[in-house]
């Protein structure tokens, strides 16, 4: 089967996200989350606007995209003809959503494989920002009609940089990771917990954060932000799996990947 452009794929993501962004929007402004259920802790919520969202972008992928593959965080897999999968996370930062902060993003990519990402979008409905990504091409913010090639200014040393990271839900993990966040904050300018890995990413692509580290991320969370963080010209490394921390991303610039890589190791 002939591959498609990364072009096309991409135009995919970004039909499929607008639409996951519009039932999601409506929602938020509502304050119409639905029923909300647990995951994997009492601390770990999904709501029916997750689900609510899911379904919409399945029914894109399934009308454009028939033969791709979908794994995505609330739906069952779909094992696919093409060779391709899309990783889906259609409410990225449900607690945040749930309790009325506009920090949450749609987020989908599309991978040849479990590991080569093609192409990617963030979306922030909040704000009307996508930013977005091919594996040949810029990253790029675009909002309210412009459309703007993702090159930020970057902190050159990690004593000027703002740091964003994340927590996982398990106690235990939550402390060990409490703990690498007290070296970081030792060496960075700050620290931020924003609650959307999604954003997160996206964010450090366009500059509004020098770096960002998390573990314990699944494909669906950090597959289009570290495309995205790459094609901006970031350093994008996967953290292996450390004392009871599982494996995670970074994306920092190269000036001090290094150093902070050392601390979150």
């Amino acid at each position: 089967m002939t591959s498609p452009a990364t072009s096309e794929l991409l135009d995919v993501a970004c039909s499929a996200a607008s639409v996951a962004g519009a039932l999601l929007l409506d929602r938020f402004t509502a304050g119409a989350a639905g029923a909300v259920r647990t995951k994997s802790s009492p601390t770990d919520p999904v709501s029916e606007a997750d689900t609510a969202a899911e379904a919409a972008i399945r029914d894109v992928l399934a009308a454009r995209r028939p033969d791709d593959g979908v794994v995505g965080e609330e739906g069952d897999d779909v094992q696919g003809r093409s060779g391709l999968r899309w990783v889906v996370d259609p409410l990225d930062g449900t607690v945040n959503y749930l309790y009325g902060l506009p920090a949450w993003t749609v987020t989908l990519a599309c991978q040849r494989g479990a590991s080569e990402t093609l192409a990617g979008v963030v979306l922030d409905p909040v704000r009307d920002e996508l930013f977005a990504a091919t594996a040949e091409g810029p990253a790029v913010r675009q909002s309210a009609g412009d459309r703007l090639e993702l090159s930020p200014p970057r902190a050159t040393s990690l004593d000027q940089a703002l740091v964003a990271t994340g927590f996982g839900y398990s106690p235990e993990q939550r402390e060990r990771q409490g703990e690498v966040a007290v070296r970081v904050l030792r060496a960075a300018r700050d620290l931020r917990r924003i609650g959307s890995a999604a954003m997160d990413l996206a964010w450090t692509a366009f500059g509004r954060l020098d770096a960002f580290y998390e573990r314990g991320l699944n494909p669906w969370d950090a597959a289009a932000g570290m495309l995205i963080c790459a094609r901006a010209g970031l350093d994008v490394r996967t953290l292996a799996p450390s004392d009871v921390l599982p494996a995670g991303v970074l994306a920092a610039p190269a000036a001090f990947a290094d150093e902070l890589e050392a601390l979150v190791r």
